[in-house]
C-alpha cells in the first residue's frame, strides 16, 4: 500500500489511502466534485448523497472491513484540515482506541 494510492473509484467518488493513517486501514472517500466541507452538503441532491454512502459501505467491504470507524470532521475547530469533503473510514487497530 503507498499512501495516497487509489483504492476505488466510481460513480463520482474515490477513496485512497490516507497519507497519515491512524488505524491499520485509513482511507479517505471523496467526491470528485469539490464541496468544501459537510457544511455543504445539502449542495448534492438526493440520489448523489444516497450514492455517496453507498460508494463509502461498499469501499469498507471491498477492503474486507466487516467492523469500521466512519469519521467527518466538519469546520476548522473540529479538526478539519483540507477543505474538499472527505470521510475517513478506519479498520482495524487505531491511535488512541483501546483494543
Amino acid at each position: 500500500m503507498r499512501e495516497g494510492e487509489h483504492v476505488r473509484a466510481g460513480e463520482g467518488f474515490v477513496a485512497v489511502h490516507d497519507i497519515s493513517p491512524k488505524a491499520d486501514v485509513h482511507l479517505l472517500v471523496l467526491p470528485e466534485r469539490h464541496v468544501a466541507s459537510f457544511h455543504d452538503v445539502a449542495e448534492f441532491p438526493a440520489e448523489e448523497a444516497k450514492r455517496m454512502l453507498e460508494f463509502i459501505a461498499a469501499t469498507a467491504r471491498e477492503v474486507g472491513l466487516d467492523d469500521y470507524r466512519i469519521v467527518l470532521n466538519v469546520g476548522e475547530r473540529a479538526g478539519q484540515t483540507i477543505f474538499h469533503l472527505h470521510w475517513h473510514v478506519l479498520g482495524g487497530r487505531m491511535s488512541g482506541v483501546p483494543a
